[in-house]
C-alpha cells in the first residue's frame, strides 16, 4: 500500500473499547480493499487483466491449506508486479500471491476447494473464489472475462470494486452531507451546553444531540469505505473527512457518561454505541427510540423529563484537564450547578487540583457559562 494513501478506522466514531475487539470478517475486507486501492500494484495488475479482456483468480494467501486444493500449475516464486500478474492469468489457471502481495509463489494452478463449502454464486470463476475465500480463510479475487468487473471475497463477504470516478462522485456528494449533518450537530450540541449551564436539560435535548451524533457516525461509516477505496485518489477527501469528524468520538463517550442513569464504564459506553447503532434507519427519528437506548426513556411524557448532567462535557471544554482529574471533579461535586458555584477553595480541595488549575477550571467555567448563554440568544 502507498505511504501516503490514506487509512481510517470507524471505531474513532464510538469507544476506543469498541477498537480493542478482535478483528472481524468487515476487517478483512478492510485490509483487503486497502490492497486493491488506486495506485497500488495489485490493483494496476487488476486493471491490465480487465483491459486485456481476459479473467482472472487471485489468491491473497498461501498456507498448507492452499496448498492442498492447489492442482498443477507452476512454482514460480518471483516478486509481484502488475505485468507479471498480467502475462500469469494468460494461463488457465489461478495465481496465488503471498500475504504481503509481495511475491507470486504458484500461477496456473487449478483450485479444487471443497465442493461442500456454501457458495451464493452461480459462475464457476466466482463459485471457486469463494469457496476457497472460505475454506482457506484469505481473500481471494476474481476478475470476469465476460462482465468485466472484479469481486473480492474476504471474511465470508463479497465486495465488487466499482470504478475509481464514480466511488470519487459518491464520496464527494457523501462528504457534503457530512458537512451539513456536522453544522447541524455543532447548533444541537452547543444549545444542549446552554441548558446545561441554565440546568433546563429535558430527555428530549440530549436524544437530539445524541441522534445528530448517530447520524454523522453513520454517514462517515459510508465515507470511511469510500475513501478506503479510492487509495492514493482519496487523499484531498480524506482530509475533508478528518476535519469533520474530528471530537465526535470523545463527544459520543463523554455525553453517555453525563447521562447514563448509572454511571458509564467502557463496557456500559460500547453497549450503548452498539445499540444506538443497531437503531433501524426509519426509527432513528424518533426520538423516543434513541431515550430508550440511552436508558433515559420513562412514561409517556418522558422525553420531557428534566434531567441533570454530570459535568463531563462541560470540564471537557476547559484545556489540559486530565480525565482523573475530571473524574474526581464529578465525583466531589456531583452536578454541573455545583461544580459552576464552587469556590476557588472547593475547587482546590478535590485531589490533582491545585490553585493553578482551580483558577484555571473556575476562570473555564465562567467563560463557558457566559458564551454559551449568549450564543443561544444571539
Amino acid at each position: 500500500m502507498p505511504d501516503d494513501a490514506p487509512t481510517t478506522s470507524l471505531s474513532r466514531l464510538g469507544s476506543d473499547a469498541l477498537a480493542e475487539t478482535p478483528p472481524g470478517p468487515e476487517d478483512l475486507l478492510r485490509a483487503t480493499l486497502v490492497d486493491v486501492a488506486p495506485g497500488t500494484a495489485l490493483r494496476d495488475g487488476l486493471d491490465r487483466i480487465i483491459r486485456g479482456g481476459t479473467g482472472a483468480l487471485v489468491v491473497l494467501g498461501f498456507d498448507e491449506i492452499v496448498a492442498s486444493i492447489c492442482s498443477g500449475g507452476f512454482v514460480v516464486d518471483v516478486e509481484f508486479t502488475a505485468p507479471r500478474l498480467r502475462e500469469l492469468s494468460k494461463m488457465d489457471g489461478a495465481v496465488v500471491v503471498d500475504q504481503s502481495v509481495g511475491r507470486i509463489v504458484r500461477a496456473g494452478v487449478q483450485l479444487l476447494p471443497d465442493p461442500a463449502t456454501p457458495t451464493t454464486e452461480t459462475g464457476t470463476r466466482q463459485r471457486t473464489a469463494e469457496r476457497v475465500s472460505r475454506q482457506t480463510g484469505f481473500p481471494v479475487i476474481a476478475v470476469s472475462k465476460s462482465m468485466r468487473n472484479v469481486a473480492v471475497y474476504a471474511g465470508g463477504l463479497r465486495h465488487e470494486l466499482e470504478d475509481t470516478e464514480e466511488i470519487a462522485n459518491r464520496a464527494k456528494q457523501a462528504v457534503a452531507t457530512l458537512e451539513r449533518y456536522r453544522d447541524r450537530l455543532d447548533e444541537v450540541s452547543h444549545t444542549l451546553l446552554a441548558l446545561e449551564v441554565e440546568d433546563l436539560v429535558t430527555v428530549r435535548d440530549i436524544a437530539q444531540v445524541a441522534q445528530r451524533q448517530e447520524m454523522v457516525a453513520r454517514i462517515a461509516e459510508e465515507i470511511d469505505g469510500l475513501i478506503l477505496e479510492l487509495g492514493r485518489d482519496g487523499r484531498l477527501l480524506h482530509m475533508q473527512y478528518e476535519e469533520l469528524i474530528q471530537g465526535v468520538a470523545e463527544n459520543r463517550r463523554l455525553l453517555i457518561k453525563d447521562y447514563s442513569p448509572r454511571m458509564a464504564g467502557p463496557e456500559q459506553i460500547t453497549a450503548t454505541l452498539l445499540g444506538l447503532a443497531g437503531i433501524a434507519p426509519p426509527e432513528l427519528i424518533e426520538l423516543e427510540s434513541i431515550a430508550r437506548v440511552l436508558g433515559l426513556s420513562k412514561g409517556a411524557n418522558g422525553l420531557d423529563r428534566a434531567v441533570s448532567p454530570r459535568g463531563y462535557r462541560l470540564i471537557s471544554r476547559i484545556p489540559r484537564i486530565p480525565e482523573p482529574v475530571a473524574d474526581r471533579l464529578v465525583d466531589h461535586f456531583g452536578t454541573v450547578q455545583r461544580l459552576l458555584a464552587a469556590s476557588l477553595d472547593e475547587l482546590t480541595n478535590v485531589e490533582g487540583v491545585g490553585e493553578q488549575r482551580g483558577r484555571a477550571i473556575r476562570e473555564g467555567l465562567s467563560r463557558i457559562a457566559e458564551s454559551s448563554i449568549l450564543e443561544r440568544f444571539v
